[in-house]
């Protein structure tokens, strides 16, 4: 078995990183090395597997804590398996019942069955779109690790054909009493039974596709549907895909973080679209018909006459869907004027012509304005 990375040193953050530094260390490396940016990179796929593993772990408090004391043999159902009796944590060390073992005991507390069925945890993934894609929805193909029972021993963890048998240690309880002598007296504490780790049951026999955990790590890919409207850094929630549950227990979910790529033209506020439009001169001094571009193709709207830059016209109901509804925002067109560059000496002629037969006072209201202003300020007559 090839040695494996550090899970830190995978994710690229120091050990003592938090919930959220981790998240965001995984986003960035999920879509570096994401399989749809990087077609037919076998290097980029490798880490991309490796990257999602590591989150699964780093990600989930329970299994954090113990891979940060026992490493790799602590959390990962393949590793260290084998004849000598397969993973020192079948069915699962629950860290909560080792903390209240320093504690408990006093007062007969209740403790929590570590047979009963336990819902699997959430594993993620990231997917990546076009604009267009977002504002009208598309199906997606999801590749992603997760853990599923072990096909061959049907998650019992003991090889086929044998069962798993009650903890002679504990009588199947999954715990200990200890009796300890203190200033106070005799005190008697629970803890988790060392023979079994706390399941109650000892596998003799462990399966040997899973090393007697029970599960095995996979890589799997589903089709996903993006919904209209479906906004950047939006989290789709796929119920039942996630990492198999225990004994018995659901599916955890697999969380879709989407990535949508920005698009060239449109800008998108909300369920509006944004975009700039630059126009002649003379289109914004006369007026004319134009041609605007929509998400859902191209449109004519008509200029009105004396359009300035800046100016902002609005399509309604040609923005983005509200996801799950028939309602839309509106598209906002703004208005820049483009100044021609590299004028004929005849085309400067005409230009002047026309500038000296301009009225300031009747043809250019905020230029009037402005120097009305001027003129106020130093005291000048107007």
């Amino acid at each position: 078995m090839a040695e494996k990375k550090d899970y830190y040193e995978v994710m690229g953050v120091p050990k003592n990183a938090s919930d959220d530094e981790i998240k965001k260390a995984y986003r960035k490396l999920a879509k570096k090395y994401h399989p749809d940016l990087n077609p037919g990179d076998k290097l980029a796929e490798e880490k991309f597997k490796e990257v999602n593993e590591a989150y699964e772990v780093l990600s989930d408090k329970e299994k954090k804590a113990r891979y940060d004391q026992f490493g790799h043999a602590g959390v990962d159902p393949n590793f260290g398996g084998g004849a000598g009796g397969g993973s020192p944590f079948t069915g699962g060390i629950d860290f909560g019942d080792i903390f209240d073992s320093f504690f408990g005991g006093f007062g007969g507390s209740r403790r929590q069955n570590p047979n009963a069925p336990r819902r699997g945890s959430d594993t993620e993934a990231v997917v990546n779109i076009s604009f267009e894609e977002a504002a009208k929805g598309c199906k997606k193909t999801i590749s992603f690790a997760k853990i599923e029972t072990c096909g061959e021993c049907g998650g019992s963890g003991a090889e086929k054909g044998t069962s798993a048998k009650t903890c002679s240690a504990c009588g199947g309880t999954g715990q200990v009493r200890v009796s300890q002598r203190t200033p106070f007296g005799v005190v008697q504490t629970s803890r988790s039974c060392d023979a079994c780790g706390g399941s109650g049951k000892v596998i003799e026999k462990p399966c040997k596709t899973c090393g007697g955990s029970g599960r095995v790590r996979r890589q799997k890919s589903i089709e996903v549907n993006i919904p209209a409207g479906i906004d950047n850094d939006q989290v789709l929630n796929v119920r039942g895909q996630g990492n198999a549950g225990q004994n018995g227990g659901p599916a955890g979910d697999l969380q879709v973080y989407v990535n949508v790529r920005p698009h060239p033209i449109f800008e998108r506020r909300g369920n509006d679209v944004w975009c700039e439009m630059p126009i002649t001169f003379t289109q914004a001094a006369m007026g004319a018909e134009v041609t605007v571009p929509t998400i859902d193709g191209r449109v004519t709207y008509q200029v009105r006459e004396g359009t300035q830059p800046g100016d902002v016209f609005k399509l309604k109901g040609k923005g983005i869907p509200y996801v799950n509804s028939r309602n839309r925002g509106d598209q906002y067109v703004q208005i820049t004027v483009e100044v021609p560059r590299n004028l004929t000496q005849k085309q400067k002629d005409v230009l002047k012509e026309f500038d000296a037969a301009v009225d300031d006072t009747k043809h250019y209201a905020k230029r009037k304005s402005f120097f009305d202003k001027l003129k106020t300020m130093f005291g000048e007559e107007k």
